[in-house]
């Protein structure tokens, strides 16, 4: 007798169509007036509104988390002593000076690439899934990540998502940015924190008790599940960091709605094992659904992605599948720079 397999573990099972034109290539101005698709999972009723109007649906005895996450000119161009050009997106550090990153160019081990300001990087192993580590020196010394960031200031690119078939601009450099960015390291923005205006978030303080953590969200959150199931696939780890009074409230039986699934997944993480610092490779989906989180607010993802499995873990694969023909039918835009979802 043939054994039928549980569709929400197969990765075909979270394919869609997207017609090309929804994918947003920049955001809407101003931030705040990106449609938003409320789905309340009591009523199993959809409201569409704007983000603007996002206080008229989130319960008011919810506390909201937040990535603080700031995301870094990582994206930067050299080239090697042949005089062939090289890419280099900075992934994240390892330890002192060691640092993960990704490059296009032929490149082995013992090959030193050359940046403006005097930036070196030597890479010292090629793995196995085609990243790369490398050792940073500026002037002939070491680099350590606080002290590298401000050169990638001077030097790198916004590293603008795949997707998103264009040069980087001056408009990314805050459009690609939260308000309330603050700890540097990531080289993807938490998406769902960027329909927020100071006008919108400051509301939201006045009415609910926001917190903040940290995660700095990797090149790995673009990676594509390639396993026929889903749980096959080897899950990215990316660096997070809670402060103290954030665990609390995490402790606490307090709603919570998680601004995005870069939150979702920290504080699901915490949940489990109580760290508040270290690498989250939490891997949520139907199989591993939130235990914490009770609402989230998320862009509309990827086919196949992870990302798309976080949100089945919410509401169930077809359901998830559902929203979002809902969402292509109503013409949202999609991905980082597009429109949103309000999960209650």
């Amino acid at each position: 007798m043939a054994i039928t397999l549980d569709s929400s573990l197969l990765t075909s099972s979270y394919d869609y169509e997207l017609p090309e034109q929804l994918i947003a290539s920049k955001p809407i101005y101003p931030r705040d007036h990106a449609k938003l698709l409320v789905y309340d999972r009591k009523t199993d009723t959809i409201t569409h509104t704007i983000v603007k109007n996002i206080l008229d649906f989130v319960p008011h005895d919810c506390d909201i988390v937040l990535n603080d996450t700031r995301v870094i000119k990582a994206r930067i161009f050299g080239t090697k002593e042949s005089g062939g050009k090289i890419e280099l997106l900075l992934n994240k550090p390892l330890d002192t000076n060691s640092y993960l990153v990704l490059i296009r160019g032929r490149v082995k081990i013992g090959t030193v690439i050359y940046f403006d300001h005097k930036l070196t990087a030597i890479v010292t192993e090629l793995k196995d899934d085609g990243s790369r580590i490398v050792k940073f020196h500026h002037q002939d010394k070491a680099v350590l990540f606080e002290d590298l960031v401000p050169i990638l200031d001077s030097i790198g690119h916004i590293p603008l998502p795949p997707y998103i078939h264009r040069e980087d601009n001056e408009d990314d450099e805050t459009d690609y940015q939260t308000l309330f960015a603050k700890n540097a390291g990531a080289v993807a923005a938490p998406t769902a924190s960027l329909h927020f205006t100071p006008e919108l978030f400051t509301t939201l303080e006045q009415r609910h008790s926001t917190h903040k953590i940290t995660l700095h969200v990797g090149a790995g959150t673009f990676k594509p599940v390639d396993s026929k199931e889903i749980l096959d696939h080897p899950m990215h780890s990316e660096y997070f960091h809670i402060q103290e009074a954030t665990q609390q409230i995490l402790k606490s039986t307090h709603p919570i709605l998680a601004v995005g699934t870069t939150v979702t997944r920290t504080i699901e993480h915490y949940a489990r094992t109580g760290a508040l610092e270290g690498e989250c490779d939490l891997f949520l989906n139907p199989h591993n659904p939130p235990i914490r989180v009770d609402h989230l607010l998320t862009n509309f993802h990827l086919p196949k992605s992870t990302l798309i499995m976080l949100v089945s873990a919410f509401v169930g694969r077809e359901k998830t599948l559902e929203l979002y023909q809902e969402a292509i039918k109503h013409k949202y835009r999609f991905f980082s720079y597009g429109d949103a979802m309000l999960i209650l």
